[in-house]
């Protein structure tokens, strides 16, 4: 072992001051408010950004996606970091990294700027497994006691997440209409990430027991240019320039593909890698992972589409809800409620019909909701009665699927169990969006920036379809309780 392992590999001294309960439950919800606040402000601002900013509906779409595939960069290398050096710590960075996105966000001018700030936001990805490490080591403890204790942290911050994509929808929206200035309420994420930085500072305790080892960089490097390459494949493909059958769009492809594959071998004989490639053997791990990209499909998939829909004017375009970006963050209001009812309410279901039948409930509900939206579309109570069926069951599998990637990991690997999990969840949502952004890019005339009504009509379809498609696969998860040891 090198000077440096020992260094890392010696336990931290034990916190000066013990911090109370109820200041780090605070924390965890402000830092997540946050998150959600970042993840939710832009949405009623989409639809007038395109004139702003002079780009289409369907280059909207690169929003997510930049944002997405910053998620997947930062994510694992995140996560690692905080169980080797401590999650407070490394939380602390996250957050200044998130701001200093913000920041360049609320100065944006060009659609250039506006990427590259939601780039470094997407370093909100790190703040959930973080958030989860600083909880489960702060217990101290394994077993089921553990585990029912960390399932009930993780629905109130997944709750707190949604709390703050609510909040984020709403504060955009008041401040566009009721400031004069298409760009001001751009800054709405920075001040949120601001006082959640300032306020959780003191407050948060550092983990005191950290592993030793070091972080796979190798490894991160290559699952990070493997996944890029295979994400800008799919949201290019299609589109003038890069066409299926183009050599460019097969070269990005195969790529990325060979660059995956390169880096699940390398993993396999790394002693200490970024992702235990091996874990992924067990069949609730991949059954758990599937079910994760397809909900994230559909719910990152239609995060621009939704509210570009609400937003259009049908008297001037035959199809749209005509809200002004007040009343477009108001119209989300009932997915969002949905979505927190359904993460705190997903223990209690589980503990009642199984891990099982929850992600199969879930699954079912967000083809529901969409179902209802594709055919319901142009009345607005029931389009967003579809929206709130789809994030009743959205919620279900927020909860769900983390709290089955944290219970599957060893206790000092708590941030990387979390990590894994969020990192499906913005390759799902990646894959979601850039299936979009094709569907969009087709179905665009040329010199328009909004698609014909086509475009969202696919689009419900295909989510509805993939969304069934995960009911399916969460019938092949074997329940613990069932007679398997739990993962």
């Amino acid at each position: 072992m090198t000077s440096t392992d020992a260094q890392v590999a010696r336990p931290s001294r034990p916190t000066v001051r013990a911090t109370p309960a109820t200041a780090v439950i605070a924390s965890v919800v402000l830092v997540e408010l946050s998150s959600g606040i970042t993840q939710g402000f832009l949405s009623p601002l989409l639809r007038g950004l395109t004139e702003t900013l002079r780009v289409s509906a369907a280059d909207l779409n690169w929003i997510s996606i930049a944002n997405l595939l910053a998620s997947v960069a930062f994510t694992p290398v995140l996560s690692r970091m905080g169980d080797l050096y401590g999650h407070r710590r490394v939380l602390r960075w996250n957050l200044a990294i998130v701001l200093l996105g913000s920041v360049l966000v609320g100065l944006s001018r060009s659609f250039g700027t506006l990427l590259v700030g939601q780039i470094l936001q997407g370093a909100f990805a790190g703040f959930f497994p973080l958030l989860v490490g600083i909880l489960r080591n702060r217990a101290g403890k394994a077993g089921a006691d553990a585990d029912g204790e960390s399932r009930r942290g993780i629905s109130l911050m997944v709750a707190a997440l949604v709390g703050g994509i609510a909040f984020g929808l709403v504060a955009s929206g008041f401040v566009a209409k009721a400031v004069d200035s298409p760009t001001a309420a751009l800054w709405v994420p920075a001040v949120a990430t601001a006082v959640a930085l300032a306020v959780t500072w003191p407050l948060l305790p550092e983990s005191e027991h950290r592993p030793g080892g070091r972080v796979d960089w190798a490894g991160g490097l290559l699952l990070c240019l493997g996944l890029v390459a295979l994400m800008l494949g799919l949201g290019l493909g299609g589109t003038p320039g890069w066409e299926w059958t183009s050599a460019r769009t097969l070269a990005v492809l195969v790529g990325g593909a060979l660059v995956t594959a390169l880096w699940v071998a390398v993993e396999l004989r790394t002693p200490e890698p970024m992702i235990d490639v091996r874990m992924f053997r067990r069949r609730n791990v991949v059954v758990v992972s599937l079910v994760t990209l397809t909900f994230t499909f559909g719910m990152i998939g239609l995060q621009v589409a939704n509210p570009v829909f609400m937003g259009t004017d049908p008297a001037e375009n035959g199809y749209g809800l005509g809200l002004d970006p007040f009343a477009i963050g108001l119209a989300m209001l009932p997915n969002m409620l949905a979505l927190a009812l359904g993460a705190l309410l997903a223990p209690a279901l589980a503990a009642a019909v199984s891990d099982r039948l929850t992600l199969v409930a879930g699954s079912l509900l967000m083809a529901a909701g969409y179902l209802l939206s594709l055919t319901c579309h142009s009345d607005q109570a029931l389009f967003l009665a579809g929206t709130a069926v789809a994030g009743l069951g959205t919620g279900f599998l927020q909860h769900s699927t983390r709290t089955l990637a944290v219970e599957s990991v060893p206790h000092d690997r708590t941030s990387v169990g979390s990590g894994i999990n969020e990192l499906l969840i913005n390759v799902g949502g990646s894959v979601g969006a850039a299936a979009v952004l094709t569907v969009f890019a087709a179905r665009t005339p040329a010199g328009h920036a909004l698609p014909a009504l086509g475009a969202y009509t696919t689009s419900w379809t295909l989510c509805t379809v993939v969304a069934l498609a995960g009911a399916g696969l969460g019938l092949l998860y074997r329940d613990p309780r069932a007679g398997e040891a739990r993962r």
